[in-house]
């Protein structure tokens, strides 16, 4: 199944010539979702071939670098005569500057949209596949991250010990592979457990938005596969990162240390770094050993299975 991120926009709160605001596009075995919605995104969305057809938005807060996106591009979906409907997810309390900001939009969308308080801890989209979550951040002012969680697969097939049993090869493979019995024609019982491992992990991605580091990140992005993290600052600017509610990049680090992470994307550079971002990427490697990778507009990551 596809599992596959791209980045829209990279910068922090101050776009550059070549960094875009905050956006990220999310492909989860062809359910598509967009995370932050920083202005012009929907050109973004253009130049780096994602489509538009995005089931749900979610938002990690509502400053503009994560926002001011959404007239734009509900106008464009309804210039491209969308007709689905539209969920938009935001920290609850909220939902107040949201209409006002789709209001600019006029009364005569050819579609519904929907905007959904959203609390940390709660179960935003679940199907057999995957799950979407949220998890508490610490900015200043109402945020939220989340988590999207493929759901546990299958465990491996042993042919080779299903052939030693007498499984005739053909159909009561699948049978078994799918958690049944079967009996041979000697009467012989075999059991799934017989010729199956156990139940693999699913995927795991995660993503902050504008935070502060903390434990309860820890927790929520433990063993991900991937974690997108605020790393707007170096230590150099630690006090900032503090006052302003984000994070450094050797904080970022230290969350995908201690939550045993197995790939960290740093974005969310200020404007400072313009440039110079190797200073962030070095200043997380002094620390962390898995791999890091430095976002930057239209990177895409496939998110492989780690088995």
């Amino acid at each position: 199944m596809t599992f596959r991120i791209t980045f829209l926009g990279t910068s922090g709160a101050v776009p550059t010539t070549d960094r875009n605001t905050s956006g990220i596009f999310v492909n989860i075995g062809g359910d598509k979702f967009l995370f932050d919605v920083g202005e012009g995104t929907q050109r973004q969305m253009m130049r780096y071939g994602t489509g538009f057809g995005i089931q749900d938005i979610f938002l990690t807060h509502i400053h503009g670098d994560h926002i001011f996106g959404i007239p734009g591009l509900l106008q464009t979906l309804d210039f491209n005569d969308r007709k689905d409907p539209l969920r938009i997810h935001t920290p609850a309390g909220t939902e107040s500057y949201l209409y006002d900001l789709i209001s600019l939009c006029g009364d005569n969308m050819g579609y519904k949209i929907t905007i959904s308080p959203t609390r940390s801890n709660t179960t935003l989209v679940k199907n057999e596949s995957y799950s979407i979550n949220s998890f508490k951040t610490e900015h200043n002012t109402k945020s939220i991250g989340y988590v999207i969680e493929e759901s546990l697969r299958k465990g491996r097939f042993f042919r080779e010990t299903a052939e030693d049993l007498g499984v005739p090869v053909g159909k009561d493979f699948s049978t078994l592979h799918n958690g049944d019995p079967i009996t041979l024609h000697d009467g012989t019982v075999i059991l799934p457990e017989q010729v199956t491992g156990p139940p693999r992990p699913g995927r795991k991605m995660a993503y902050t938005g504008d935070t502060r580091p903390t434990k309860s990140i820890i927790e929520s992005v433990s063993n991900s596969d991937l974690l997108i993290h605020d790393s707007t600052f170096t230590e150099e600017y630690k006090k900032r990162a503090r006052l302003t509610g984000h994070s450094t990049a050797l904080g970022a680090a230290n969350t995908a240390l201690d939550a045993n992470v197995s790939h960290l994307v740093l974005t969310h550079f200020s404007s400072r770094f313009s440039g110079k971002s190797q200073l962030l990427l070095n200043e997380a490697k002094s620390i962390y050993n898995g791999k890091i990778s430095l976002a930057h507009d239209g990177l895409e990551i496939d998110i492989s299975h780690s088995d």
